[in-house]
This record gives structure tokens, C-alpha cells and sequence, in this order.
């Protein structure tokens, strides 16, 4: 059974995030309302993403990310099946490169 996450609890802490203006005050919000493994857990998966994107196969990936094979399966199915939030970012970071 899925859980529902559009809550206005969920409303509440997205248009906080939305109100960081650059990654330093992106830092200070995170540090304080997330655990550092929970930081560096999304960081992973969102590194995962990319690379997978690149084309990088799951030994490479979890060489160089340190990600279990189950979390790469868990991103590849995301990124397959998923509502395209990776993709979308992904895109828009390569365009302002």
C-alpha cells in the first residue's frame, strides 16, 4: 500500500525549500532538518541517477558511489517507472551548463 505523500505538512516544508536562495543556505536548511545519513543517502540515489543516465553500469556506479546494488535497482526502476523527477532535474542542470 503506497503511502499518500501530498500532505499539507508536505506542502509546508516545499515551499520552505523553495524560499533557498543558493546552495550555502540550502546547506544551513538541510543540515538542521536532516540526519547526515539521511543527506548523504539522497545525495547517493540523485548521484546514482545521473550515472545511470550517463550509461555507467551497476559495478561502476557502486564503485564509485559506494550505492548497494539494491539502491541502483531501486533508482533504475525510479528513473524507468517513476514520475520523471530525476530526469527533469538532470535536464535542467545540463542545460545550464
Amino acid at each position: 500500500m503506497s503511502k499518500n505523500i501530498r500532505t499539507k505538512q508536505v506542502d509546508h516544508l516545499f515551499e520552505a525549500i523553495l524560499t533557498l536562495k543558493d546552495k550555502e543556505e540550502c546547506y544551513i536548511f538541510f543540515e538542521d532538518v536532516c540526519t547526515i545519513n539521511e543527506l548523504l543517502s539522497i545525495s547517493q540515489r540523485y548521484e546514482v541517477a545521473k550515472m545511470l543516465r550517463e550509461g555507467k553500469n551497476y559495478l561502476e556506479i557502486s564503485k564509485e558511489t559506494g550505492a548497494s546494488t539494491a539502491t541502483i535497482s531501486r533508482v533504475n526502476r525510479s528513473l524507468n517507472y517513476g514520475n520523471d523527477g530525476y530526469d527533469m532535474t538532470l535536464k535542467r542542470i545540463k542545460d545550464k551548463e
